[in-house]
């Protein structure tokens, strides 16, 4: 009888003691980055102005969701560039996801409070996936002499221009 009362008291403790998001959450998230056209340069840097991931689309970016202070939540800033088009920024942020509110419900005031705030179990990063579409630049503004012809794979032409192609062969 000693012994399921201990268990008993363990588990209540247990649950009381810890976060629900701790429990059921990640401290960080894969993020895919992807971009149209494909093989574009990406650099991802934090709140800080720390570089944290460079690469090539596509790729999945691993990040933290929390600084590890109080109530630290990261964000991200994208870039993606690639030659001949306009680069783009996206902005990634956290903010708490469902298992942090579950708190409230399942009486875990030391989870809301104290657990989950340091850790980063409480966040989601949006948006979870980044999927970019580079427009071009002018043929003046890329460097390309006037008339002169690119070359480009079919799945990296706009979906808006590909009607526009001509066959030539």
């Amino acid at each position: 009888m000693m012994k399921a009362y201990f268990y008993v008291s363990a588990a209540a403790l247990a649950f009381f003691v810890s976060g629900c998001a701790t429990i059921m959450g990640q401290p960080t998230q894969l993020v895919p980055v992807m971009s149209t056209p494909s093989d574009a340069s990406i650099l991802v840097t934090d709140e800080k102005g720390v570089d944290v991931f460079k690469g090539q689309t596509p790729t999945t970016v691993t990040l933290a969701k929390s600084d590890g202070s109080y109530w630290g939540k990261k964000s991200y800033l994208v870039r993606i560039s690639k030659d001949g088009f306009e680069s783009q920024m996206i902005q990634i942020t956290a903010s708490a996801n469902g298992w942090y509110i579950g708190n409230i419900l399942f009486g875990g005031i030391i989870g809301w409070f104290v657990v989950d705030p340091f850790n980063g179990n409480m966040y989601n990063l949006s948006p979870e996936v980044v999927n970019s579409t580079l427009v071009g630049r002018t043929a003046r503004s890329n460097g390309v002499a006037e008339g002169s012809i690119s070359v480009m794979l079919i799945q990296d032409v706009p979906a808006e221009l590909r009607d526009k192609l001509q066959r030539i062969n």
